[in-house]
């Protein structure tokens, strides 16, 4: 009997070791999938504030109001700061990356556009506005800002992949936790 109960110690020990092992398996994935949400949430709300920004800066071009075109050019470029500066967690790097490349090309784009419609307006009879040149440079603009938006798309659906993936694996993980629990109860 004093084999017997060992013996029953032993595989109570590796048991709960067990168990424990694939707890703190499960903790460093929830955590993981905590920080990419946390991640993501950050993001989503700073595109929310940028999609506002980029409709005022829109609004502003079709009044051809350059002040505000200057005024919501630069409040979308805090927004594109801010998207720049989110830290993402390692799992999503190179959904940053995206996002850091759109951003790079809206600012470009938005910053061009605003020096176009600021050489417009400034125009006088005696330095006019060269208009030979605005097809081409506005399509320019226009290039780079579908790539700006392209690449934060792109971001978007990088990090829809990498959650779907890591919800995925955690129901694969937690399927494997519960057969390990049923295991357990089975030895005993």
């Amino acid at each position: 009997t004093t084999k017997a109960k060992a013996v029953g110690a032993v595989v109570a020990a590796t048991l709960a070791f067990g168990a424990l092992a694939g707890c703190t398996g499960q903790s460093a994935t929830d955590s993981q999938q905590s920080a990419n949400r946390q991640y993501l949430s950050q993001v989503n709300q700073v595109m929310d504030d940028l999609e506002t920004s980029l409709a005022s800066f829109t609004d502003a071009v079709s009044r051809n109001d350059v002040v505000g075109m200057q005024t919501q050019a630069e409040n979308a470029l805090s927004k594109l700061d801010s998207l720049d500066s989110i830290e993402a967690p390692e799992e999503l790097s190179e959904v940053q990356q995206s996002y850091q490349d759109g951003t790079a090309q809206l600012r470009e784009a938005l910053s061009s556009y605003v020096a176009l419609y600021t050489e417009i307006s400034s125009a006088t009879e005696s330095q006019p506005f060269d208009w030979s040149t605005y097809d081409a440079r506005l399509a320019e603009i226009q290039e780079s800002y579908d790539a700006g938006i392209d690449a934060l798309e792109a971001g978007d659906k990088a990090a829809a992949e990498v959650e779907g993936g890591a919800q995925g694996a955690a129901s694969d993980q937690q399927a494997a936790g519960g057969d390990q629990k049923q295991d357990g109860a089975a030895a005993q």
